[in-house]
């Protein structure tokens, strides 16, 4: 079957399911969409890696990330290669030594793997036709929508994410160093934004 490239376009709070995360794939050169929902902690498993985050101890994606370099195994690419009543199935197509070896793996995890690898990301044509979404003007829905950290909707975290206009550049630095030396990623992930949004304007 003919592969179908992908790549992040968003990640935020699913609309669908409290609680839960939704990454949206977009379909390179196309404008087919594929949403799907993801738990917390995978989320922020994927906003840290794309985030360039440097968490004090290693992450589970980051540890195994570690052992596939340790003994020489490359992350060549993810496929997500199914869809059955509703749940995406993946697959981490790895290299040992000019073998490829295939893994069984959670669609939300081999995202965040392909994250870390830097390396592409597939699905097939029968997956999108079953759970796509075609936008009729991407680039806007895409500037509306724009690669975001996953963040909580709780009045608290408004409340954090409000009160960092007031920090200096240099308080936002500090206090970036201290979150993550707590490993808060969540509010790690809102001063990031933070430090963007000033620096791009």
């Amino acid at each position: 079957m003919k592969k179908v490239p992908l790549d992040i376009v968003a990640l935020s709070h699913s609309v669908t399911q409290s609680h839960n995360y939704a990454v949206v794939l977009g379909e390179k050169g196309g404008v087919r969409r594929l949403p799907i929902v993801i738990g917390g902690f995978e989320a922020q498993a994927i906003a840290v890696a794309m985030e360039r985050m440097q968490p004090n101890r290693p992450l589970t994606h980051d540890l195994f990330k570690d052992a596939l370099d340790t003994f020489e195994i490359n992350l060549k690419e993810i496929i997500i290669n199914n869809l059955i009543d509703g749940i995406f199935y993946a697959r981490l197509v790895c290299i040992k030594d000019g073998e490829v070896v295939e893994i069984d793996s959670r669609t939300s995890d081999a995202l965040a793997m392909a994250v870390r690898f830097e390396c592409p990301m597939y699905t097939y044509e029968f997956i999108l036709e079953a759970a796509g979404v075609i936008l009729e003007d991407s680039e806007e829905i895409i500037e509306k929508e724009p690669v975001t950290t996953a963040t909580s909707s709780t009045s608290g975290t408004k409340s954090f994410t409000s009160s960092l206009t007031s920090y200096s550049l240099e308080e936002l630095e500090n206090l970036l160093n201290e979150v993550l030396s707590d490993e808060d990623y969540e509010k790690a992930a809102q001063i990031r934004d933070e430090l963007k949004r000033r620096k791009s304007s």
